[in-house]
């Protein structure tokens, strides 16, 4: 009977550990804070956006999130950068060789977006990568595209636990549904309301502080749909504190470090 029980033991213990591996494979631990630093947390040590540098700052603040934004090139490159244009080249029209002549101001040349996630996933257990797919001012069409060679690449790295998807194009939201129904997707626009980003498969919103000033009730909304609350670009402490007061899961700023002393503040 002693050797049935001990037995038994071991089988659960070795059960309940191998769960944990697993959900710990499937699940990173992000750090436990909301702060989520938009295009890198480059302000301070005055850093190019959207750089590799103010990537790997955003991961060494242990920011629960570091946000970027992709286009793709004429000739199919996923890059990184904010504007439709680059050194005031149309990126959806100029092929990757002639955009990266350009270099930022740190020396870098326009990250890919492979090269991009291959330095978010190196020494990096805490930061989620919040990856915007940027709407495509050619066709609505080559936007849906982009996100089928996005969600290919984040595949072919075995990135999906720690990449989350954003975009002001709710169709690309729900392509990216589509093509990995585990995906972890925000919607941007803030002309949807809870109850119908739920109804669409996606995990969460992300809107402009205002548009849940205007509509505190879409806070209980999201909340009640377990959605994801997340909410851009915050950079003052009045709203910081109020949003933190209201339990948002994700607040997007450019300034990490005041964020993060925010809620350090109101966590005590």
């Amino acid at each position: 009977m002693r050797k049935e029980l001990l037995y038994l033991s071991t089988v659960i213990v070795m059960s309940a550990c191998s769960s944990s591996r697993k959900v710990s494979a499937d699940s990173p631990a992000f750090a436990p804070n909301p702060v989520v630093a938009h295009r890198g947390a480059w302000k301070t040590k005055h850093l190019p956006e959207n750089s590799i540098a103010a990537l790997r700052e955003a991961i060494a603040l242990k920011c629960t999130g570091s946000e970027f934004d992709i286009h793709r090139s004429a000739d199919d490159s996923l890059v990184i950068n904010h504007d439709a244009t680059f050194f005031k080249l149309p990126i959806e029209k100029t092929n990757y060789e002639v955009l990266a002549q350009n270099k930022l101001s740190n020396g870098e040349k326009i990250p890919t977006l492979r090269e991009y996630l291959i330095a978010g996933l190196t020494d990096n257990k805490a930061t989620r990568l919040i990856l915007e797919i940027k709407p495509s001012a050619v066709s609505k069409e080559r936007g849906q595209e982009t996100a089928v060679h996005v969600v290919k690449l984040v595949r072919e790295l075995q990135a999906q636990s720690m990449v989350a998807y954003i975009s002001f194009d709710y169709d690309i939201c729900k392509k990216i549904m589509q093509l990995d129904p585990k995906a972890h997707v925000q919607y941007l626009e803030a002309n949807q309301p809870p109850a119908q980003v739920k109804a669409d498969g996606l995990g969460g919103i992300d809107y402009h502080f205002s548009a849940f000033q205007k509509h505190p009730e879409w806070i209980r909304e999201a909340k009640a749909q377990k959605l994801v609350l997340n909410a851009w670009t915050v950079n003052d402490t009045t709203t910081m504190d109020w949003l933190l007061k209201s339990d948002f899961d994700l607040i997007t700023t450019n300034e990490p470090e005041l964020l993060m002393q925010r809620f350090n503040a109101i966590k005590k």
